[in-house]
């Protein structure tokens, strides 16, 4: 069995002799850039592991799993041309290198590579593993609009938040790790499992990244933090709070999500404070538990000996402790 860290170095290696055109430039350029930028590379990693959990051979599950990241990666392109943000992994987004024409379009670029190195798996798995990476990618895509949509919604519920982040989010991650057990030929009830391991992980995940954008270090977070209050993003924290606030706290906290003009810092501190007063930290914390428990539930109705599930449950374990 390998380690996270190995496979880690593994997909590192394997990215790095994936072959792109040299012209146009602008083209190819920004996607060597998006794929050179230090990244956790969760989703690959998950794969190979889903497919070593049932006995696979990594090798022949790399191709698929690069696949997944030069998707995902298109994904984080495209948002962030939508979001406007400047920096990705402490980095320029490519839309702010370069243009937002050029990251559209690379970004479209990545896509077709994605579907190619999808295509490069066993014979025997092609059908299922393809008609899963479509399904998810289409899901990406609707999480996508419902978090837009919800921009200009003043209705929007917990359970609305949940249904979003699972299809932005959670449902590649599930993805990767089902694609995995596919490609090693898994037993139909127990791909199932670790599919819904993987949803409910992705879903504390995100979970866990909305709590970081406001109470994590933004030096290790890699974006700006607070980014998600000033933007007014209905995250399940700013639901929460919406949902709790009474009288001085809920006319300060609307105060600020309708002010035209503001100081982003000062609108960052006073909305955090407010959090901090209704306890939102904790009970993010209670949501991710309820999530990570449900996850955890699944994993453990997987027919494989326990020494086979370590390095699965070790990447589930980091990712709810993860300060970054």
């Amino acid at each position: 069995m390998h380690s996270i860290a190995e496979f880690k170095q593994i997909v590192e290696v394997e990215l790095k002799k994936l072959s792109f055109n040299s012209s146009p430039k602008d083209l190819y350029d920004p996607i060597v850039y998006m794929l050179g930028l230090d990244a956790k590379r969760l989703r690959p990693i998950a794969l190979l592991c889903g497919n070593e959990l049932f006995g696979g051979d990594y090798k022949k599950a790399m191709m698929p799993a690069l696949g997944i990241e030069v998707f995902h990666n298109f994904t984080l392109m495209h948002d962030d041309i939508m979001d406007n943000a400047p920096l990705r992994r402490s980095n320029q987004t490519v839309h702010t290198r370069w243009n937002s024409n050029v990251a559209i379009l690379s970004g479209d670029t990545m896509f077709v590579k994605s579907c190619q190195l999808m295509l490069m798996t066993e014979v025997e798995s092609i059908r299922p593993v393809m008609e899963l990476f479509h399904k998810t990618a289409v899901e990406v895509c609707e999480g996508q609009q419902l978090d837009m949509d919800f921009e200009s919604r003043k209705d929007v519920s917990i359970a609305d938040y949940i249904e979003m982040i699972t299809f932005k989010t959670a449902v590649l991650l599930a993805a990767s790790m089902k694609i995995g057990a596919l490609i090693a030929g898994a037993p139909p009830a127990d791909a199932t499992h670790l599919y819904e391991f993987g949803k409910h992980i992705g879903i504390a995940f995100q979970l866990k990244d909305d709590l970081l954008d406001v109470f994590g270090d933004d030096k290790k977070f890699g974006k700006l933090k607070g980014g998600d209050i000033v933007a007014n993003k209905k995250t399940f924290l700013l639901l929460e709070a919406l949902a709790l606030a009474q009288n001085e706290n809920l006319e300060e906290l609307n105060k600020w999500i309708n002010a035209p003009a503001f100081d982003a810092i000062q609108k960052v501190n006073a909305v955090t404070a407010i959090y901090e007063k209704l306890n939102i930290k904790h009970l993010t914390e209670l949501e991710m538990d309820k999530h990570f428990n449900a996850a955890i539930s699944h994993f453990n109705s997987i027919d494989v000996a326990a020494p086979a599930k370590q390095t699965l449950l070790e990447m589930a374990e980091r990712l709810m402790v993860r300060e970054v």
